[in-house]
This record gives structure tokens, sequence and C-alpha cells, in this order.
């Protein structure tokens, strides 16, 4: 399946129907006077947040949606049926931005959440409505309103907690398929991870927590350089950053750095989020404990974040991994969504 993360899309609410004018001519009813209807509301259009979509990829191919006209007016004081409103589907995570004002007009998180983004036009008023003791026959009718009409953005946003990042070959799909039923390609070369992998990692008590496997970022991703400008915006949404270091490579501390200056770089609070550190691949390295603790105390003088050792394909050093990311999940205050600035059903 395509992996596809924005969309622009045109939506138009329906127009409202026109009023009309009529009068009752009927008989045994000598001064029926006026009878026109009201036109009916235009539909509305909603987006709906579902759990069965995992992409955009459907926005590629349909874009402009319009929701269903408001009916006309009839005789006999009979008001217009309402158009039916047009619900649009989209994955959970969907942050919903006008392109025009670039504000964010709201944001779906939780599956069933509806949001609308263009509203229904008013019905139009018959000339029952503009009876007066002045006026015992006006001939006067209003069209209906014409439908809210906007341009807007669609940015899915993974909802994970756990967001798994590092540069190439780093081994994050190889930790992801480790610890999840997640089958990312792997392979040992770069940018083997061309969209994020999602992975459900279960705790001893049974509940699960989502990982996101981020493609490799790399020095300038925050400018668009490699894969990592593309992805960064899905660890926006993750609570804890779990930063995964090739112990194996030639200079760990160079790595450490790049990843650290491109999550200041991309700003949003990345740099603010808790982080923990993994030494990966100490499988490949001397068995010697001192091997592995002289790559890692240069780090331990850089960060405060702990720093683990581990190998994702032995899983050596896992369980005591995973045991400190339940802890500090745990340990971290329950965030809420940005309040949607359009009204959410």
């Amino acid at each position: 399946m395509q992996f596809i993360d924005q969309a622009d899309v045109e939506v138009w609410a329906g127009d409202g129907g026109d009023g009309i004018v009529a009068f009752r001519r009927e008989k045994f009813v000598p001064a029926g006077g006026p009878a026109g209807g009201n036109g009916g509301h235009g539909g509305s259009v909603y987006l709906k947040a579902v759990e069965n979509l995992q992409t955009l990829l459907d926005f590629k191919y349909a874009h402009r949606f319009k929701a269903e006209n408001g009916k006309r007016g009839g005789p006999k004081n009979m008001t217009g049926a309402t158009g039916s409103d047009r619900i649009i589907e989209v994955p959970c995570g969907t942050v919903v931005y006008d392109v025009e004002t670039n504000e964010i007009v709201g944001d779906l998180t939780q599956k069933g959440e509806m949001l609308r983004v263009a509203q229904g036009g008013k019905g139009g008023l018959g000339n029952r409505h503009f009876l007066s003791n002045n006026n015992r026959a006006p001939e006067k009718a209003l069209p209906g309103l014409p439908g809210e009409q906007r341009l807007l953005r669609l940015e899915l946003k993974l909802l994970a907690e756990v967001g798994i990042i590092g540069l190439p070959n780093a081994g994050k799909s190889t930790l992801i398929a480790t610890l999840s039923a997640a089958r990312p390609k792997i392979a040992d070369y770069p940018f083997t991870t061309l969209i994020p992998n999602l992975g459900v990692v279960r705790r001893p008590t049974g509940d699960g927590t989502v990982f996101a496997d981020i493609p490799g970022l790399i020095e300038g991703a925050h400018e668009g350089q490699g894969l990592g400008h593309d992805f960064l915006r899905h660890v926006e949404r993750t609570r804890v950053l779990l930063h995964l270091i090739d112990a194996t490579q030639e200079d760990p501390i160079a790595a450490y750095h790049t990843i650290q200056h491109e999550l200041n770089a991309y700003g949003r609070g990345l740099s603010d989020r808790p982080q923990i550190l993994a030494l990966n691949k100490i499988d490949a390295l001397t068995a010697e404990p001192e091997t592995v603790e002289a790559i890692a105390q240069p780090l331990r003088q850089l960060t405060d974040a702990p720093i683990f050792t581990i190998s994702a394909v032995t899983r050596a050093g896992i369980e005591s991994l995973l045991q400190h990311l339940w802890d500090t999940l745990d340990a971290l205050p329950t965030t809420e969504s940005p309040v949607a600035t359009a009204e959410t059903v």
C-alpha cells in the first residue's frame, strides 16, 4: 500500500434551497393567503476519523467533495428537504489546515471524531414569512444562501507513543520487527525504510503501546535533505523518543550530535521530548564489557538521558530497555490534542 501523508482537498457545502411565492387557491378557503414554503438547508461537509485507514492515499485520486443542495420550498407552506451531509473518512491523526490562512481547522485523533469543515447554506424564506397586517398578499421570497467552500490541506501525523529515531542503518526496523508483529523491509543499505512503520508492543500487563519506526534522518533533514524532512512531523505526537545509535560505526558521538541538531533545527518541541539512548548491535562487538562501556562512556558525558546497550538481533538488553520505557511513559502526564477551531461533533 502506498503511504501518502499529505493531501489537498476542496470541499463545497450544499446551497440552501430557494423559498417560493405561492397562494392557497382551495375551494372553501376564500382568503387562503400566502403559502410559499421555505427552502431546505444545504448539507454540510464533515471529516470523520476512522481506524481502518492508515494513509491519505484515497485523496490522491479524489480530492473534490460536495454536499447535497437543499430543496426548493413547496406550496401549502411546505419546507424543502434538507440536503444530505457529506462525510469524508480520514485516518486517526489527521490534522486539517485552511490553505488560505494556514491555520489549523481541527485535529482528529480519536476514532469516531467528526469535524465540520464546511457549513451548508441556509434555505431561503417563502412568501408566507413576509405576511403582515400591512401586506396580506406578499409576493416576495428569498433565494437560498450558498454553501461554504474551502480548500483544505490534510496532514497525517502518526499516533505513536514511542518514536524510534536514528541515522540510516542504526537498526530501527530490526528493533521494531523484534518487538512487535510489524514486518518492515530490512537490508544493509541506507534508506531501506521509505515509509514510517507502526508496531504494537505488548506490556507485561497485556496493554499495547504503539511504536513508530521513523525513516532515517541525515544531516540537513530539517532543510529537506534525505527522507527525514518528510517524516519528522510523525515524531511530533510521540511522547518519548528512543534514539538508536549503531555502536559499530566509526563515530557514535557524531551520530548522536547529528540527530540532536536535526531535532533542534526542526523545532516544535521535539528536542524537549524525553529521550532514551540505545547503543545497538553490541552483538557485533567484542564480547568484553569494557569495549561496550568505552563507547557508552563519552555519551554519558554529553547527556543526562539514560543509555542502554542492546542488540535488536539477539534481544540482549531489550527487557531492561522496555522496562525503562514503560516506567517513563507511566510517569508522563496525559496530553490532549489541540482544540479544533471548527465544530467537532
